[in-house]
């Protein structure tokens, strides 16, 4: 995570009057929220004191989105060489050295920590304190034997790993987000407790590094996704040789790493990573004492993130919406626009995307198709199969799609892409939804060719063609036909 910013010399600090430190900004949680908002505050001028517990960076920095994306880099690595001869290049057989894969991961880790560190935002002006905070009143929060009392606070404390109430599953060792990536050693037989997006990259990315690896879900994978693009992504996955158990409640967790199902079936492996949601970080910080209210969820906020204390604000998987790291840095600018000018700003999620880092990738923003119904709209929907692709057929990665919904008069209500890069490609389909386009902007959008984000323009085009090659368009265009000299 990198945050832009401008030398601030004359920086305000925050003023210690007493025993207690005044500050126009006391944010908790070192995160991705809390890191991109104190970089923007400080260098705007206000004085703020951030305060973090454990690792500078966070969840993201250390045990999320960039280790994982740095294991799953090696995987594909793996990967790429296996499948070369398809392309009559033979090469041998991948030799996975598993702790340099694990020394890989822990590189790219510490080349992205020092632009979380506590050094940079000390040197942008921040006070820093490394220990825990709890509220002490509607105005004030302790940490690390300091008082601190401050204009607005934000809490930005961020999620952990949800242990669902399986029994055994407390007695028995099991990996999270937050120790997967700690191994040395390739599991000999990895199972996974959850197909959502954090099961589903781990499962393909330490398959990818010659584990096997069996995921047990208990609906379908994926839910959240267009069924039709999980259809396809559900048999490549298993083409790669991943066990995909859906449907299935677990009954508990015997000794010895064996899951045991509602049906009496037993999975034995070596390895049990827990990848069954987050909670979060609400312990210790005594918020009732704030007059702050928290759900199960998280912190109780409004559309301005502000909780029932107006003083105090949430951001990042702490304030009950979506988790993900870009969310937390756009709570970031919510908060700015807030807190720094007085504005009224508001979150809006009409435009909010996600992408599971599988191969292919499987992008989204927007409203799904059933959400779009279920939200009364009159829903057309747009399917593009990746197999009229040149570009996927030439790199034989021609497996995938872009389903676009369209509501009334053809505005873009929601976009899905499973192809190579598709979080890559999404942008531009946020970008229409966010400025209530129409699909005519992007069918008319001139595409380089031959690109794998052609998918786009194809989609949309896909709108007009029943017009297009109509009997009436025919009619027409021999009447013009026939006027013309």
């Amino acid at each position: 995570m990198t945050h832009d910013e401008t030398p601030t010399p004359a920086a305000r600090r925050p003023r210690r009057k007493g025993d207690v430190l005044h500050a126009d900004l006391c944010v908790i949680g070192a995160g991705s929220a809390g890191l991109s908002l104190a970089a923007g505050a400080v260098q705007m001028g206000a004085s703020v004191v951030l305060i973090e517990k454990h690792r500078m960076g966070g969840d993201c920095l250390n045990t999320g989105c960039v280790p994982s994306k740095a294991l799953l880099a090696a995987a594909h690595a793996a990967e790429a060489a296996r499948g070369a001869a398809r392309f009559g290049v033979d090469v041998p057989a991948p030799v996975v050295d598993f702790a340099r894969v694990h020394a890989h991961v822990q590189g790219v880790i510490a080349t992205i920590a020092p632009h979380d560190s506590v050094e940079r935002f000390e040197g942008l002006g921040c006070t820093v304190i490394r220990a825990a905070a709890r509220f002490t009143g509607p105005r004030e929060v302790a940490a690390g034997g300091q008082r601190i009392r401050a204009r607005r606070f934000v809490v930005a404390s961020g999620s952990s790993p949800a242990l669902p109430p399986v029994p055994g599953l407390a007695e028995t060792p099991h990996l999270t987000n937050e120790t997967i990536f700690e191994l040395t050693e390739r599991p000999e037989h990895l199972l996974v407790l959850g197909g959502g997006p954090i099961g589903i990259e781990m499962a393909q990315a330490f398959r990818g590094l010659g584990s096997a690896v069996t995921v047990i879900q208990r609906d379908t994978i994926l839910p959240r996704d267009e069924p039709e693009a999980v259809a396809i992504l559900r048999e490549i996955l298993r083409g790669q040789g991943i066990t995909l158990i859906e449907g299935a409640q677990v009954a508990r967790i015997r000794p010895g790493v064996q899951v045991e199902l509602a049906d009496g079936t037993v999975i034995a492996g070596s390895h049990l990573l827990v990848a069954a949601g987050r909670k979060p970080n609400l312990d210790g910080l005594d918020l009732a004492l704030a007059g702050v209210e928290v759900t199960p969820r998280g912190i109780t906020v409004d559309r301005r993130l502000r909780s029932t204390n107006r003083r105090v604000f949430a951001a990042g998987d702490v304030a009950g919406g979506p988790q993900f790291t870009h969310v937390a840095g756009y709570h970031a600018g919510v908060l700015i626009r807030n807190i720094l000018f007085g504005l009224p700003a508001k979150v809006d999620y009409a435009a909010l995307p996600w992408v599971t880092y599988c191969d292919p990738e499987l992008a989204h923003v927007g409203l799904t198709e059933a959400e779009a119904r279920l939200a009364s709209h009159p829903v057309q929907v747009l399917l593009q199969p990746l197999s009229g692709n040149d570009r996927a057929v030439a790199e034989r990665s021609d497996q995938g799609l872009a389903k676009i919904i369209l509501g009334g008069g053809g505005r873009i209500l929601g976009a899905t892409i499973l192809a190579p890069r598709a979080g890559e490609m999404i942008g531009l389909w946020g970008l229409a939804i966010q400025s209530r386009m129409k699909i005519g902007a992007v069918a008319q959008m001139m595409a380089p060719y031959p690109t794998m984000s052609e998918i786009s323009k194809r989609a949309a085009g896909a709108f007009y063609t029943p017009s297009l090659f109509s009997a009436r368009t025919r009619r027409i265009v021999g009447w013009i036909q026939r006027l013309l000299p």
